[in-house]
Order: C-alpha cells, then structure tokens, then sequence
C-alpha cells in the first residue's frame, strides 16, 4: 500500500521509543549518520520506518515539532510562539529577536538612529511585512500594492565567465543588468522605485474522475511603470510569496545524511520520484554544503536567508550582505551613493551584531502546533489517502534530528514536516522557467506542509504554491505535475468522500 519510505523519531525520550514495535523495512538508501553510535542508529531506524497502521494514529503524532511543539488552542498568534521546550535565557534572546523582526526601519539620514537605513529601493520596511504574523505571504488584491509577494528577476548567462560562476555556485543566477536579482516596489523618498508587478488570471476547468468540475487559475506575470528604463529581452520572472516561519530550526537540524539519503536523481528504484539535492555556497565558511530553503533549495542556512532579506526585501546591510545600498544594480547609480545607515561606533553595516544573530534565534525558535484530531476517523482515513496516493514520497512526514544539533531545544527530537526538501520536477504548470542554483525552470523544493491547516487561522486567507495561485488545498493538489502526476491523479480518481478526508487530513497539520 505504501510506495514511500519516511524517517521518523519521537518528539521525548529514546528510551520510551525504544518499546515501540519493529515497522516496516526502509528500503535501499538508508543515512549514514555521525551523531549516533551503530546501536542508537538501528534502534531510531525501527521506530522510524513508515507505518501501515491507519486505524490509529502514531505515537507522538500529534507533537509535530517534537519537544518544541506549541500545544494549546491555536489563535492568530498560533505560528508565533516560542519553542516550548527552550531555556529561559533562549525565550529572552526570542523576545529581543522578535523586537528586530517586528521592527519597521526608516531611511537615512535620521534621528532614529540605528533604525535608519531603509532600501534606498526595498519592498518592505519589516521582516514581518512579507511573513505575516509569522506565516506564508499571499498575492496582492486587485488595485493594492505587493508587499509579501515580489518578482525574482534573471537573465540567462551570456559569457563563459557566468556560465563559469553558475557552475562552481559563485552565483545562483545572472541578475537582470538594470533591475537586479528583485524586483522592488518601494522607494524612499526622493527616489523612485523600479516598477510594479501585474498579475492577471485565467480560470480553467479540471473535471475530476467523478465529474466533479474544479476551477484552477492560471497566473501570467508582467512589469509595468519601470523607472529605470527597459529590462533585457530576456529577463526571466518568477513570483515568490513569503514562506511561513515555523520550524525553521528544527529543519536546519535534521542531519544532512538523512536528506541527501532520500535522494534518488536517476529513479533507480523505478517509482517516477527522482528528488535531487540542492547545494549552495556557505558565505560564512566558503564551503559548499546543503541547501534547505528557500521556494527553490537555494539557501544553506537561517542566517544566511535572513541575512538575504534584510538586503534583498529592506535594503539593510549585514555583516554577511555588507552593500548598505541593498538589491540596487550596478548601473543605479544615485541608489548605490545614496546615505547609508551605518553608524561608525556601532559598526560597518547598517545592521551590526547582535542584531543577525537575534532575528536568527528568533526565527530558529518559531514553535509548530500541535496537530489537530489525530485520532479522528476521517482524518485517519485522509491520512491513508494520502500514503496511497504517494504523496508521501515526496512530502515525507518524520525525520529525527541531530544529536549534535547547535541549540539543545533542536536536538534529537521527532519532527513531522512532511517534506524531503529535495528538489523536484513539477511539470509545466508550475514551471517558472527560471532556472536558479541546482534547481531548473521546473523544479522546486518540496514544501513543508506542517501548519498548512491553520493558515486561514493565522492568515485570514487560503493561498497556497510559491505564488498563492491555489485558493484551496484541492486546487494547490491539481497543480501538481511532472514527479507529482501519479500522486495528483490518484487523488483526482478518489470518490468524493476519499478527496474530502485527506483535505480534512491536511487541515489536521
């Protein structure tokens, strides 16, 4: 019944899940792990295997975020809270994180001194105004202005030189030569931003094996009111919303074997899931290591994202982005020599130490609810629908992570993200055609589907993909193509009541 293979551990002690029962086999690829002694490894690989057992639900099942699970009654603040399970020094170290993440950032010169530096050209004055309360962006409304959702801009590479830097991961994409890497929307005063993004919609029609009818709408995306003269001809666009924050930390934690193992590049095993991973270059270290997020796998490391944002999406400077000037291109010119918020005595970028570690700490430590109704009979039942169908082949549903995890509320907890964060063809539909580090035009990461039943709670809204063009989770299911084809028609084969119950399923993470 089951085609997949997920890892899984518990969210308490290895010792209680040492009683638990021998499941099934893993298969071929198994992680090589070096935090866990030959023993410790054959006992977590017994209790992780999948289960075939949908008559109840798993033990620790309803504590997706291990250890760390946020478990009272969810509210709008429900992707807001701390790990459960962290110290009372990392909860201070949290709440000063929020502080900065929340924080809105005014331009220079000012008499906010260590608040200014906005853009000069940015699209948002906050972290928080692209990851709203915490959780996913959505697509602006008709007439009102993108603030959680932006263009990535690139070109194709035309000389040896960026076609050299594209190989050895120098660079992850060629930026468009006018407009960047981003498009921006906002500027401070006195400047002009670059333009705006257009959406228009197409609806279509799925029928469904029983008839059902399904409207899906097709985005098509376009620039308009460029500031900055044309972009090149062949400017490559892809839409983004902002990803929801929870769970970061723990994802960071899972061991690098455990993902690479999943891999399966060339489908030897012959089920038509070949995820591949995605590798980036450390700014930190120089080294090339795994990268795990991002709608794409682009980036290695929380830090290193939350460093991106803060000069690609504000225009802030970092210690690891040090251009106090932000996205704007090189032939920007009056951008690039605009003031600068850097403060000589409190450093040489706009925002100096401790201020990336903290907005880091507190994006490490966002807790994940708990599940909802794990033993309900209809949520049993989608989940069975769900490993039928295959859906767990990509999204796998249990990792343990590292026993040498950097922070203590991280390590050797069950986690339950539903993702392999590999990368994967996912057909035309969803194809962006742009091409950036080791992902195609076609690939994307698998997302994490851990809190997608609470983003109507959270976010007042219900749109899902990397550009939110599903307004529900049947439709996101109906874009699903290339490696997700056999998983997105099985669901289309179901009866009525089976597609109900694994929607119901998805509501319960």
């Amino acid at each position: 019944m089951v085609s997949c293979r997920a890892l899984a551990f518990a969210s308490l002690s290895l010792t209680t899940l040492l009683a638990l029962p021998l499941a099934a086999a893993l298969g071929e690829r198994q992680a090589v792990r070096g935090d866990l002694t030959k023993a410790d490894l054959d006992r977590v690989r017994r209790v992780t295997a999948p289960t075939s057992d949908f008559t109840q639900p798993e033990r620790f099942e309803a504590m997706q975020g291990g250890a760390a699970t946020f478990g009272k009654v969810p509210n709008q603040d429900a992707f807001s809270q701390v790990s459960a399970n962290q110290s009372f020094a990392g909860e201070d170290r949290f709440k000063l994180g929020n502080a900065l993440f929340r924080k809105f950032w005014v331009s220079s010169p000012s008499s906010t001194i260590a608040s200014d530096g906005l853009g000069p050209l940015y699209n948002a004055r906050a972290c928080q105004s692209c990851h709203l309360k915490d959780g996913r962006g959505r697509p602006p409304a008709e007439g009102e202005e993108a603030v959680s959702m932006f263009l990535r801009l690139s070109v194709p590479p035309k000389t040896r030189e960026e076609r050299q830097a594209l190989a050895d991961r120098t660079l992850t994409r060629i930026a468009e030569p006018t407009y960047g890497g981003q498009l921006q929307n906002f500027a401070v005063p006195g400047y002009e931003p670059e333009g705006r993004m257009v959406i228009s919609y197409e609806e279509m029609d799925v029928a469904l094996s029983d008839g059902t009818a399904v409207s899906l709408r097709k985005p098509t995306y376009s620039v308009a009111d460029l500031n900055y003269g044309p972009m090149a001809d062949d400017v490559m666009l892809s839409p983004r919303i902002a990803n929801p924050m929870i769970g970061l930390g723990l994802v960071e934690a899972i061991e690098e074997a455990d993902i690479r193992a999943l891999a399966d590049p060339d489908d030897r095993d012959g089920n038509g899931i070949s995820g591949k991973v995605s590798e980036a270059i450390d700014p930190e270290t120089g080294a090339l290591r795994l990268a795990r997020f991002g709608w794409k796998a682009t980036t290695p490391s929380i830090k290193v994202q939350s460093a991106e944002a803060f000069s690609g999406d504000i225009g802030i400077s970092t210690p690891l982005k040090t251009d106090a000037f932000g996205e704007c291109s090189n032939l920007q010119d009056a951008c690039r020599t605009a003031p600068s918020g850097v403060q000589a005595r409190l450093g040489k970028v706009e925002a100096p130490d401790p201020v990336l570690g903290l907005v880091t700490f507190y994006s490490q430590n966002l807790a994940v609810p708990a599940r909802r109704d794990v033993g309900d009979e209809t949520v049993l039942a989608g989940k069975e629908a769900f490993y039928e169908a295959g859906c767990a082949a990509c999204h796998q549903p249990k990792f343990v992570t590292s026993r040498k995890a950097e922070d203590e509320a991280q390590r050797f907890q069950l986690i339950w993200p539903y993702s392999d964060f590999l990368l994967h063809d996912m057909g035309e539909g969803l194809a962006d055609g742009r091409p950036v580090g080791d992902a195609s035009g076609r690939e994307w990461r698998t997302q994490p589907l851990w809190g997608i039943g609470l983003t109507d709670v959270v976010n007042g809204n219900t749109f899902y993909l990397h550009d939110g063009r599903a307004r529900t989770l049947e439709e996101a299911i109906l874009w699903h193509g290339g490696e997700a084809e056999n998983a997105r028609n099985a669901y289309a084969s179901f009866d009525a009541a089976t597609r109900k119950a694994l929607i119901t399923f998805l509501e319960s993470l």
